[in-house]
């Protein structure tokens, strides 16, 4: 006699088939180029949900791995829209896959979700004026890439589901980006294994993308030293301080730099000096960023440091280890894909700013000192264009998905030309119609790319001997960070709880206010602080 749940079962599975569209031949479905105005027509009109995102994110301004409300929020969204979601992923609470569709091929998109400490700051006000004095902030425009992202998978699984056209959407999120402490672990996790290519999302001030080498190599790491405790002033030879361990591994870096080769950067924070100065600290930190053209020569860098590490201990009679918090390879990016998202930039072009964003940017540019601001980017880069290693240059882990997959970034305008990254600046026009459009635009691209990678085979297997043949041809990832470590995600634990209450009051409504300036009361565009001399 049959068992009765395989009965059940034989009865439900050609069910759940019946369910599932099958794939329409290629010849049976629109174009190409057809489905791709079809995805720019779907994004086009998710233009409010666009800003909504933009500015509920930077309302939420969490710091990195305290993502919560970030986390959350995004994947109400894209799991009301269909997308399956596994939370939690590769030990990290705010990390998140939301997938919609099934089998190849499977394209990622992927843009960082977190802000910056002490970058507070009041959106569309040409002056600084934080919402938290101190607090964290968007000082780096983090909030946009969630709308790209989000809006970009929308619109794509809408046009896939109604053409039936096969292959699954992965959207995952670039966790403490500005840590540089996720994507190892997601790459060790196996959370790129069978993806075939991955489009990432960045904020800029430009509808840009390149292919090549970008970026620095990067190390994070904490030294911590640890000795004995003592009264400061009746007993101060009974302590051994783990305090001057740190400084003197400081002092001793210092006089090292000049030694060094001129294309390293490297800077610390004391993340942990003592308790109060009577009391010989016997436990201290400092945290430093080590930064490098290539992953050999940080690789040297770092060994370095240990060296440091070990000298300063042993001068103090400590003992000393320490906490890998994040690294990066340099970031390389696909030229085939570039192709073909440059040709969607093209295509798309840039927002149109009104004069009202333009006086505004005008305003923020004299504010931090240019006597004559030329405004928001009115014209596109018409040449796609080769990057090269550059001395000096900033870090971020998606360098550790581009040597595991095909990867292309897309730089999207939503921000100013002449503020200071990571930097109260920087938050001015984060949530201002400039972020707005310019998510709405990077959204259309991204959108856009998907539908050539998914339709277009060619494509993607030119992007992939690419991938194979030359990008890592002779240079193969390997992780900075050995196996076992676990990510830091207690890094933030003290400051969001300090700040949480304040943020929360902070949050925008958009049920009341149909934009967070109208809840801050913020008009635009807002070009002088009230009272304050007419600008020249």
């Amino acid at each position: 006699m049959p068992h009765p749940r395989r009965t059940v079962l034989r009865g439900i599975v050609p069910l759940l088939l019946a369910a599932v569209p099958a794939a329409l031949p290629a010849q049976s479905r629109p174009s190409t180029e057809q489905l791709k105005q079809e995805v720019l027509r779907e994004v086009v009109s998710m233009q409010k949900l666009s800003q909504q995102m933009v500015d509920m994110v930077f309302s939420f301004s969490e710091l990195g791995f305290q993502e919560q409300w970030t986390s959350d929020y995004i994947t109400g969204i894209l799991r009301r829209e269909g997308f399956r979601i596994e939370r939690g992923c590769a030990g990290m609470p705010t990390c998140y896959v939301a997938t919609w569709g099934s089998g190849a091929p499977v394209i990622g998109i992927m843009g960082d979700i977190d802000g910056l400490p002490e970058t507070s700051q009041k959106p569309g006000v040409p002056w600084q004026e934080p919402l938290i004095p101190g607090g964290p902030g968007h000082g780096e425009g983090h909030n946009g890439s969630p709308a790209v992202d989000a809006v970009a998978a929308i619109a794509t699984k809408r046009v896939m589901e109604r053409h039936r056209i096969p292959g699954t959407i992965r959207v995952i999120p670039g966790v403490a980006e500005e840590l540089l402490a996720s994507r190892t672990f997601m790459v060790m996790a196996g959370m790129f294994e069978g993806m075939d290519a991955m489009l990432s999302t960045h904020v800029g001030n430009n509808l840009v993308t390149e292919y090549g080498i970008r970026g620095s190599a990067m190390v994070s790491t904490r030294y911590n030293f640890h000795g004995r405790s003592a009264h400061g002033a009746g007993a101060p030879w009974a302590g051994r301080s783990a305090l001057d361990a740190a400084m003197l591994m400081d002092i001793g870096w210092n006089f090292r730099r000049e030694h060094l080769r001129l294309q390293q950067r490297s800077h610390s924070v004391i993340s942990n000096g003592g308790s109060q100065p009577n009391v010989v600290p016997s436990e201290a930190s400092i945290w430093y960023f080590f930064r490098e053209m290539d992953y050999p020569h940080v690789r040297t860098l770092h060994l370095l440091g240990d060296t440091m590490a070990m000298a300063a201990a042993a001068m103090t009679s400590t003992r000393w280890d320490q906490t890998l918090v994040g690294s990066t390879w340099e970031q390389t990016y696909n030229r085939p894909m570039a192709e073909a998202m440059h040709a969607n930039i093209l295509a798309v072009g840039l927002p149109q700013w009104t004069e009202a964003d333009q006086q505004f940017a005008r305003a923020v540019q004299r504010m931090m000192g240019d006597t004559t601001p030329g405004g928001l980017t009115t014209q596109l880069g018409r040449e796609l264009r080769e990057g090269q290693p550059e001395m000096g240059a900033a870090s971020d882990d998606i360098g550790e998905v581009s040597w595991n997959v095909p990867t292309v970034r897309l730089r999207f305008p939503s921000n100013i030309p002449g503020v200071t990254g990571h930097h109260w600046s920087s938050g001015i026009a984060a949530a201002t119609p400039i972020a707005h459009k310019g998510a709405n635009h990077g959204a259309r691209v991204v959108a856009m790319t998907a539908i050539d990678l998914f339709t277009d085979p060619a494509l993607l297997e030119r992007s992939k001997t690419y991938f194979r043949d030359v990008q890592t041809k002779e240079r193969k990832w390997t992780s900075l960070i050995p196996k076992g470590t676990q990510p830091a995600i207690q890094i933030n634990d003290e400051r969001m709880a300090r700040y949480r209450p304040q943020l929360e009051k902070l949050r925008y409504d958009p049920t009341k206010y149909a934009t967070y300036l109208e809840q801050l009361g913020v008009a635009w565009p807002t070009l002088q602080r009230p009272g304050a001399a007419p600008a020249n």
